[in-house]
């Protein structure tokens, strides 16, 4: 199977099944003398673990993260870097009574169409259970990201109809990880958790929007034309499970302004210049400016649902699916690591291929 490997120079290739025996990935390119703190991979692991909460899966995984190649005495050593977690809490037997049948809005059908063999069990290789080795290999780029000043902070801005009020510009990212939503706006928060609630009740899933502001950003990173650093990061988004939407800076609502009031003048601003306003999102042709960049990502109804559907068989028979196991009724708490690891996993990738974009840069 291909696609399982992102990135040029810092590629990062990914592997494992929902109920296989473990998951893991492998980065080549990270440059060697990294100091590596395992701790804090292993917190953005904890962040999207099963079972943190009453709104998450009640799967239970420690997730507990094992390098075993590219870091000696702390740091690594310049070749590839392997990290693996293993699976502990699988219950394929949930799955036995879609074997043969195609779950709505799942995975099933096509990869059945496309290798005419397919892991079940919790979905296989298309289960969001992949992300974790995704989290681990992002943790990595983001302590190599915090040497350039270079910060993620993603959120949960919005579940269903329910929307954050604040200005990005008033977001309080210290308060992003008080709750169990992960969106730091606490009376906003609070009712998103009592529409999960109330929709878990009900056996069924709500979506949601994430949104994501990086902050320190350099001048220069993207690749005309074709590696626009926004068009990587709205395929590192689209590449998660669930996503559905992707937009940057004023997004679709920038259609409603003209050009006049779209338009981000210029300024010197204490010998730095940078944008008045910034509905470019921190990115102009395809190269970060300076400014923060953001962009939301939006996520889909999780597919798995505890009430009864119609459906067919491998034969093409009527066929009735019904959800078993543990399943999030909401996905987007969970998937805030996810969209931080994706974008730390971009910009490094794009922050290495910018050191011979000039000749003085080069020594």
């Amino acid at each position: 199977m291909s696609g399982n490997t992102f990135g040029s120079v810092f590629k990062v290739t990914v592997f494992g099944e929902s109920h296989g025996e473990m998951i893991g990935m492998v980065i080549d390119g990270c440059p060697a003398g990294l100091e590596i703190d395992l701790e804090l991979i292993q917190k953005e692991l904890d962040k999207r673990k099963p079972g943190q909460s009453k709104i998450t899966t009640q799967r239970q995984e420690a997730d507990k993260v094992k390098i075993v190649s590219g870091i000696f005495e702390g740091k690594t050593t310049g070749t590839p870097i392997a990290g693996l977690i293993e699976n502990a809490d699988q219950r394929s037997s949930d799955y036995s009574h879609i074997q043969n049948k195609f779950r709505p809005s799942h995975a099933d059908f096509t990869y059945d169409q496309k290798y005419g063999h397919r892991d079940y069990r919790g979905g296989g290789r298309s289960s969001a259970r992949e992300t974790a080795a995704r989290v681990m290999a992002g943790a990595i780029a983001k302590q190599l990201l915090k040497k350039f000043g270079i910060e993620i902070h993603a959120f949960v801005s919005k579940v269903g109809n329910i929307e954050m009020s604040q200005e990005l510009s008033a977001v309080n990212f210290n308060l992003i990880e008080s709750n169990i939503i992960r969106c730091p706006e606490e009376a906003v928060a609070k009712k998103m958790i009592a529409l999960i609630e109330e929709v878990k009740s009900c056996g069924d899933t709500i979506g949601g929007v994430i949104s994501c502001v990086i902050k320190g950003c350099p001048v220069g990173l993207g690749e005309p034309v074709f590696d626009k650093l926004h068009a990587d990061l709205g395929k590192a988004m689209l590449s998660i499970n669930a996503v559905k939407g992707f937009e940057y800076g004023s997004g679709f609502s920038g259609v409603e302004l003209r050009g006049s009031a779209h338009n981000d003048e210029f300024q010197n601003k204490a010998g730095k210049i940078t944008t008045k306003t910034n509905h470019s999102g921190g990115v102009q042709g395809g190269i970060s400016n300076g400014m923060d960049i953001n962009f939301k990502v939006a996520f889909k109804p999780v597919a798995t649902i505890m009430t009864p559907q119609a459906s067919v068989d491998d034969v093409g028979n009527s066929a009735t699916v019904e959800g078993k196991g543990r399943h999030d009724p909401c996905v987007v708490p969970r998937a805030v690591p996810i969209v931080e690891a994706m974008a730390a996993l971009t910009l490094v990738d794009h922050l290495l291929r910018n050191q011979t974009s000039k000749l003085q840069d080069l020594s």
